[in-house]
């Protein structure tokens, strides 16, 4: 948005501290545009869900889905104006009205007839979120079918498994993708029921569908079952489920998007998490395919796209709270907690479409360094195989008598920079016991990542469910 003297306008949010989200199809999904033309569709689908059931006649829902186009309207007036009202649906439906008049003054009583605002914004937020999650599916499937491939390539890969930030026990490159892999494939399910799941609204001033009624009585009609029709209607019209009951202050679809949105953010936190660990310079075990640089040092490539994600994982945690707290609403309609849920959810949408745009690039790029992994397994000389010489030595000389033995040893490999195995064979308590070449095979960290490629093959042995959705 720019001012005649084409400069920024300073209202303007621009996502200059949005790098997340900002050119994702989420923010574009998300922008007041995108919610101006939902309110306008929900008007829309309301006049005509009037007509399916007898309340307006085909014309006048015919009249009013013409005039609901977001261009021929100004959205900062509305905004601005707004504020007397509480919320934006007030003066659309006035400049809506308005517009309908112009083409057709018989159809200009038909416009928000019955409804109340929360109906209609309600019903735009879940058009707004249906729209949004299709992408972040699209992205969430690219960025599962990226790792499935890394996982397969490298099931057999050996690196260091780390616990409390220090070397445990050898583990593959595979299971890692795998794992991230299957969070991934959570996260899908997740959303892809709470996208499909979304419900439209409508229950009047109070939720009992009563001027839908009065207005059929006054109409001549018989109103017996006329507002359940009606919201059968108005679903179809709007493409969203169907509501069992109003929802005004039963915020459930609210929550539970949340919750799908939360969970994917953690989910794409653990794998930017791990990139974050694994690319630091004195690791380097993976890399993203480019880097972002740095203002003051031109070496550097900088994880960018992990970082982003990481920040948007951070973000949800106290967005979905927002969200959750909104849950406690009074009476039929509330004040205060309908009117927090608006920025907060759309924050949350665009940060997890922002986040899985970024995880589809980052996956797609990674770059995996097996002989760095191999190089940092080996860094502590065997130490990151004591668990399995325990299991060896336990069965040759005891449980106890293993435990002294491969505590010293470890401790002196540590101190004097030499290999485990080198120590133990120069143990006399082993002597007799185990040869040096056995100690050896039993030290080869490579040969020790038990299950971790069946595993591997398992956890991508898992199809990911078809999208029921167009």
């Amino acid at each position: 948005m720019t001012s005649p003297d084409n400069q920024p306008d300073s209202a303007a949010d621009l996502g200059l501290l949005s790098p997340v989200r900002v050119g994702s199809g989420a923010e574009e999904a998300t922008g007041d545009a995108a919610f101006l033309q939902a309110m306008l569709d929900a008007e829309a689908a309301l006049t005509r869900a009037q007509a399916v059931v007898g309340l307006a006649s085909a014309s006048a829902a015919e009249a009013v889905t013409s005039a609901a186009r977001a261009g021929a309207f100004d959205a900062r007036d509305l905004a601005l104006r707004a504020r007397l009202s509480g919320n934006p649906v007030i003066p659309l439906v006035a400049d809506l009205t308005a517009a309908v008049m112009t083409q057709d003054p018989q159809a200009a009583p038909f416009v928000h007839r019955g409804a109340t605002s929360q109906d209609i914004l309600d019903t735009a937020t879940m058009l707004v979120a249906r729209r949004t999650l299709g992408p972040v599916l699209g992205d969430l499937e690219h960025t599962a079918a990226a790792l499935a491939g890394l996982a397969a390539a490298h099931r057999g890969t050996p690196m260091a498994g780390r616990t409390l930030t220090q070397h445990a026990v050898p583990t593959t490159f595979g299971l890692k993708a795998a794992g991230w892999h299957s969070l991934l494939l959570d996260s899908h399910d997740r959303l892809s029921a709470a996208r499909d799941s979304l419900p439209a609204q409508l229950g009047g001033a109070a939720g009992t569908l009563a001027a839908f009624h009065a207005y059929a009585e006054a109409d001549g009609l018989d109103s017996s079952g006329i507002g359940l029709r009606l919201l059968e209607a108005y679903a179809v019209e709007t493409g969203l489920a169907q509501p069992r009951l109003p929802w005004h202050t039963l915020r459930a679809p609210i929550a539970d998007l949340a919750a799908a949105l939360a969970f994917t953010a953690g989910a794409l936190g653990k794998l930017a998490a791990d990139v974050l660990v694994l690319s630091r310079t004195e690791i380097a075990e993976v890399a993203e395919g480019t880097g972002g640089g740095s203002s003051a040092m031109p070496h550097k490539a900088n994880p960018v796209r992990s970082a982003l994600i990481a920040s948007a994982a951070r973000q949800l945690p106290s967005l979905t709270c927002v969200l959750y707290a909104s849950m406690a609403a009074e009476d039929e309609r509330p004040s205060g907690a309908w009117h927090a849920e608006w920025q907060t959810l759309r924050e949350a949408l665009r940060l997890v479409g922002g986040a899985t745009r970024a995880a589809a690039e980052l996956a797609a790029g990674l770059r995996v360094r097996p002989e760095r992994m191999r190089a940092n397994l080996d860094a502590t000389g065997g130490l990151v195989i004591s668990e399995r010489l325990a299991a060896a030595l336990t069965a040759l000389i005891g449980r106890g008598e293993a435990r002294r033995l491969l505590t010293d040893a470890a401790r002196r490999a540590a101190e004097d920079g030499l290999r485990l195995a080198d120590v133990l064979a120069d143990a006399p308590a082993l002597t007799g016991w185990i040869g040096e070449e056995r100690l050896r095979d039993l030290a080869d960290s490579a040969a020790y990542t038990g299950s971790a490629a069946a595993l591997t093959d398992r956890g991508l042995n898992r199809p990911l469910k078809a999208d029921p959705s167009p």
